[in-house]
């Protein structure tokens, strides 16, 4: 083997550096984002302090803020949303990973879930609002005379609303769970599928018990991915949650989200609002490192076993 030259040693070691660097830098904006919004949200920690995230009260004219409503309505539209996407999600990845179409079919299949992504969140919202919701009407209108006795359906659904708003978020974190989950599952050892095979698993036991199961890390981090996008979505959950400041248990209500309040309030504030509009974008950053947290926990753990 020719023996590596001084150039090549000092190119590597250039490398290394930059992409050092570039990692470094990465910590580095994101520390100094999250510095210059805690510096921002400041008069308003130390006038609300923690009963900011604990009071419903957001009045501009007496300048009190609390940010649960929202807080409760970002955490219930994206939980709503993902449950919605999730078995949906897997479920178009492991019908593109296995071999049920013709490969070309496959890969126009692929092209068109990739682009719902492309799809600008406005166009959601007009979706929405033309759309989905005359079609919502009758279906909320039947929940709430059948099955209004239960909280989550106690209301009628006369327009924007949490479901609607959820619905639409379903959709557009779809894609992302789908072709990140395919990926995962493409990317196994095809050792794995025919191991199973031949030890006598049948396709469903193989899907089941070997594939999912060895990328699991994989979807997971596709669904965190998903998440991270609905807590965050604006546009078109603004259009279509209602941005009502009240806490209903019903999946009727209009509701509002912490990015809605930010769109909508955020043009016209000044003094202290500008300062709880500051911190409730803090309450949102935490919540979205929170959940990256707890899905990094869960990998670690299922890779153990």
């Amino acid at each position: 083997m020719k023996p590596r030259s001084d150039l090549d040693r000092t190119m590597d070691r250039g490398f290394i550096w930059l992409t050092r660097i570039f990692a470094f830098a990465v910590a580095a904006i994101l520390l100094w984002i999250t510095g210059q919004v805690a510096i921002k949200a400041w008069p308003a920690i130390t006038e609300f302090g923690f009963g900011f995230i604990t009071s419903t009260d957001w009045d501009p004219v007496r300048n009190q803020y609390g940010a649960l409503p929202q807080l409760y309505g970002t955490i219930a539209s994206s939980a709503i949303a993902l449950l919605l996407a999730v078995p949906v999600g897997i479920g178009v990845a492991l019908f593109l990973s296995e071999d049920y179409l013709p490969p070309r079919i496959q890969v126009v299949i692929v092209f068109l879930v990739e682009l719902l992504a492309a799809i600008p969140s406005v166009v959601y919202g007009l979706w929405g609002i033309f759309v989905l919701i005359p079609l919502l009407r009758g279906v909320g209108t039947w929940l709430n005379a059948s099955f209004g006795w239960l909280p989550i359906f106690s209301t009628p659904l006369r327009g924007p609303g949490l479901l609607p708003a959820a619905l639409v978020l379903a959709i557009m974190v779809l894609p992302t769970i789908a072709v990140l989950s395919r990926d995962a599952l493409i990317s196994l050892p095809p050792d794995l599928r025919q191991a199973s095979v031949g030890l006598g698993a049948t396709r469903w036991e193989t899907i089941l018990k070997v594939l999912l199961p060895s990328a699991f890390s994989g979807i997971v981090g596709a669904v965190m991915l998903a998440l991270g996008r609905a807590l965050g979505e604006t546009m078109a959950v603004t259009m279509l949650i209602g941005n009502s400041n009240n806490i209903s248990p019903s999946i009727l209500a209009p509701s509002n989200t912490i990015a809605s309040l930010l769109a909508n309030q955020f043009a016209e504030a000044s003094g202290l609002q500008v300062a709880a509009l500051m911190y409730a974008a803090l309450v949102l950053f935490a919540l979205t490192l929170l959940v990256n947290i707890l899905a990094q926990v869960l990998i670690e753990r299922v890779q153990r076993i």
